[in-house]
């Protein structure tokens, strides 16, 4: 083995939006189908060998609570096997095709969806909960919690982010058996006071932009304590990280790699290549899954050697070994890049190899401390590194929207707490405040900003919206009916069963 560099550290950050009971195609169900099928069981199978092999502290998995809730919950289970059912008998399709190489295709997506299938009806046959569990159980992964419907923190009341943040806190330890130490930071949203909502809710350490740790004269190599509080922050170095993370010449372009977009409408399947860049669909080659391995190869030994080269830069530079932190969407390894989780299997066997130690956030704290403290700037990892995707002139009146839903959240939880109403849970009010963290979602903003199916984003922030409102007005005139229209709402809208609303007084 050689000597060994330095330390990486690989942060997955699992997340969809409430999708349940929400349309399903081309956005909605479909969508957490594809990413459940696609990356979360592959990626989480590759774990299970690696823990099954001996690995230990391999890397960071954060899985938001709404994203968990839905991984868990019965009816989603349910249609995600419907959806693979679906899938197989596509690829039964695409085999009765003349072409050959079409012909091939279809045999590696029918075994694909039979396997999904499998790992559905046993190791998930429970949901996501006991997978991850398991995985934690074994050491393989830290695991990261975060607040309850992933809200931009820095447009929040100080009141709701710390009843976000206690819910989805209180919601993963419900669901893993502990309460996890580290967050993942929505959007690495950062404002100046929100170490202390978040040293409010125990979090000890998280995850931000390199460009927010870089504005405050620091660098990513070491974990940093936030100037005036037990916080610990680290950042995601950019120089490895846009190896895979870049879109224009990140490994995921590469030309040998299956192409997302390009469809065969016929089947509903993809099985072209990227071919090149700014190739039209229409000019798109046949994917060859032997030219893809080799590729996955290639370019794992390239990042490989760009993470000991950085390290060892670091090493130069501080005259000690240092640390890496590369965070990505787990999204990204299968669903948008169906050759992405045989990659993580080789990097992460190839990395030790190469004298480069895997760890977790919590093992960098432990194993290099703060290399002193910062006081941060405002920041996040979107465009610009500031607000302006989630608060910005596009999506300026959601961001109005979402100040009101607060302030009047606020108003009718202390009005109740006033009127002596908060002895006992109440499902009004618990709904009430379920359906205004569901309204607070940082993913309308991001997707009508970026203009990604903008028009169900909007549809959505609209939907949780006006339900909203229309529960917070029958509570305030203390209508009979809220009770009724409370549960009609959980019945589509009905995530963390054990939210309490009387926390937010």
């Amino acid at each position: 083995m050689p000597r060994q560099v330095g330390s990486f550290a690989l942060v997955l950050h699992s997340h969809l939006p409430w999708l349940a009971h929400h349309g399903s195609w081309p956005v909605g169900e479909e969508w957490l189908h594809q990413a459940w099928a696609s990356s979360y069981l592959p990626v989480t199978e590759l774990l299970a060998t690696l823990a099954d092999e001996g690995h230990r502290d391999v890397l960071t998995l954060g899985v938001t609570p709404v994203l968990a809730a839905q991984l868990d919950d019965p009816w989603c289970r349910q249609q995600l096997s419907t959806w693979l059912g679906f899938w197989s008998v596509r690829a039964e399709e695409l085999a009765a095709r003349p072409e050959p190489w079409l012909r091939a295709q279809a045999a590696t997506e029918f075994r694909a969806a039979q396997h999904a299938l499998n790992q559905l009806a046993t190791t998930w046959r429970a949901g996501a909960s006991p997978v991850l569990r398991r995985l934690a159980d074994a050491g393989v992964v830290e695991l990261l919690g975060g607040p309850a419907t992933h809200p931009f923190l820095p447009l929040l009341d100080q009141r709701v982010a710390a009843f976000a943040l206690r819910v989805g806190l209180d919601d993963a330890r419900l669901r893993l058996g502990h309460r996890p130490a580290g967050i993942w930071l929505p959007e690495c949203g950062w404002v100046p006071g929100l170490a202390t909502t978040l040293a409010g809710a125990d979090v000890r350490h998280l995850l931000v932009d390199e460009a927010t740790l870089t504005a405050a004269g620091a660098v990513t190599s070491r974990p940093w304590q936030v100037a005036g509080s037990a916080v610990v922050v680290l950042g995601r170095d950019l120089t490895v990280t846009d190896c895979i993370w870049s879109s224009r010449t990140g490994y995921p372009a590469g030309e040998h790699y299956r192409d997302f977009h390009a469809f065969d409408h016929r089947s509903g399947l993809r099985p072209y290549r990227v071919t090149g860049p700014d190739v039209p669909a229409a000019a798109k080659q046949p994917y060859d899954p032997a030219r893809a391995a080799r590729a996955v190869e290639a370019d794992a030994t390239d990042f490989v050697a760009a993470v000991r080269r950085r390290l060892l830069g670091i090493a130069d530079r501080d005259g000690r070994p240092g640390l890496v932190v590369a965070a990505y969407d787990t999204e990204l390894f299968g669903h948008w890049w169906l050759e992405g989780p045989a990659f993580l299997s080789r990097v992460l066997r190839l990395l030790p190899e190469a004298g480069v130690g895997l760890t977790t956030l919590a093992g960098a704290v432990a194993t290099y401390g703060t290399a002193g403290s910062v006081e941060l700037p405002a920041g996040s990892w979107g465009s610009g590194k500031d607000d302006r995707v989630w608060a910005g002139e596009p999506v300026r009146d959601l961001r109005d929207d979402g100040f009101w839903v607060q302030r009047r959240l606020l108003d009718v939880v202390d009005g109740e707490r006033r009127a002596g109403r908060l002895r006992c849970r109440r499902p009004d009010l618990d709904q009430l405040a379920r359906q205004a963290l569901l309204a607070l979602s940082s993913d309308w903003a991001f997707m009508v900003t970026r203009d990604q199916a903008a028009g169900y984003a909007r549809e959505r922030a609209t939907g949780h919206r006006e339900a909203f409102h229309r529960l917070a007005e029958l509570v305030e005139r203390r209508d009979p009916g809220a009770a009724a229209e409370a549960a009609r709402q959980r019945a589509t809208d009905g995530p963390f069963g054990a939210l309490d609303a009387r926390l937010l007084a």
